[in-house]
């Protein structure tokens, strides 16, 4: 059976009236005008077919049936405004679930979210660290982070930074017997390699390198290959031969010195990272909060323009 409910209008009138007991109060609360408030009071006791209020010269008074409706309709209009507010709450607190290259992850994002959680604590990040592309028509990610030429249908997508590809190692290969001063040294050295580089067609890998630097005597496949950049980083960290760094990945180890890079080429890399959702729910508060974050982060992501050592360039 339909309900039986009067226009909300005249509903909210009645309420606001009925606790200020005052025409001119409940039209200043809900921004109309006193004519307005009236108008939407005789309209509800024609709908009821009963008189809410007694107006004296300068008083409004309930009926017995206006106090016997008051405090019901303002209980049901307080659980409707809760409820709202609830609702809207979802979006601008909660969870965030994204997903997001292993590599990417452990290398970039996972030490900055400290500084998002502390901003914005009423969001929790759930971080999924997966090298399958996520489906959002099947998968349940409010985000994603991807890694290609930014053609995604359907999706809202934000660019995020793209990168530059060098020859990376641990300061120790400076040294030693065999001192990695110029790329024909690479031929003393183990070279390391990221197994998804090689099989993507790109200059991501020691062959395109290579060519870009005008070696040939050096055979781009020999060395080992690890699954993810991450470990590939790890190892040349450990000093266990020279990888082909990405800005993106090892920014922050350059920074600290753990890595260096001995010589050019740097060459661009023929693919950028980007911030991806679902149009219909890119712009919930909690996505944008999040947006704006790693826009700021990317924008105060520092590393050096020119990040060849020095002392092996002077």
């Amino acid at each position: 059976m339909a309900r039986q409910l009067p226009p909300l209008n005249a509903l909210r009138a009645f309420e606001s009236a009925a606790r200020h007991l005052s025409f001119t109060k409940a039209a200043d609360e809900l921004f109309v005008t006193q004519a307005a408030v009236s108008h939407q009071i005789k309209s509800l006791e024609a709908h009821l077919g009963i008189q809410l209020f007694r107006r004296l010269n300068r008083r409004l008074l309930l009926t017995d049936a206006g106090q016997a409706y008051f405090p019901v309709l303002r209980d049901a209009l307080d659980m409707m405004s809760r409820a709202t507010l609830r609702l809207r709450s979802q979006d601008e607190a909660g969870n965030i679930k994204i997903s997001v290259l292993p590599s990417f992850a452990a290398k970039w994002l996972l030490p900055r979210l400290p500084r998002f959680s502390r901003s914005n604590p009423s969001i929790d990040v759930l971080v999924s660290a997966s090298d399958q592309i996520v489906d959002f028509d099947q998968d349940d990610f409010d985000m994603a982070i991807r890694y290609g030429r930014g053609n995604y249908p359907g999706l809202r997508v934000d660019p995020m930074m793209g990168d530059r590809i060098f020859p990376v190692c641990s300061p120790r290969l400076l040294e030693g017997l065999h001192p990695l001063r110029t790329a024909d040294d690479l031929r003393h050295h183990t070279l390391l390699h990221d197994d998804m580089a090689r099989t993507d067609e790109s200059s991501n890998d020691w062959r395109g390198w290579l060519r870009a630097a005008g070696i040939t005597c050096i055979d781009p496949e020999r060395g080992p290959a690890y699954s993810h950049s991450s470990m590939v980083i790890q190892a040349a960290i450990e000093g266990h031969g020279v990888a082909l760094g990405r800005t993106s990945l090892i920014g922050d180890d350059l920074a600290a010195g753990r890595l260096v890079c001995p010589f050019g080429p740097i060459i661009p890399g023929p693919f950028s990272y980007y911030l991806v959702a679902p149009a219909e729910t890119a712009d919930q508060p909690k996505i944008c909060a999040f947006r704006a974050w790693i826009q700021e982060e990317i924008a105060a992501f520092a590393y050096p323009e020119t990040p060849i050592s020095q002392d092996i360039a002077g």
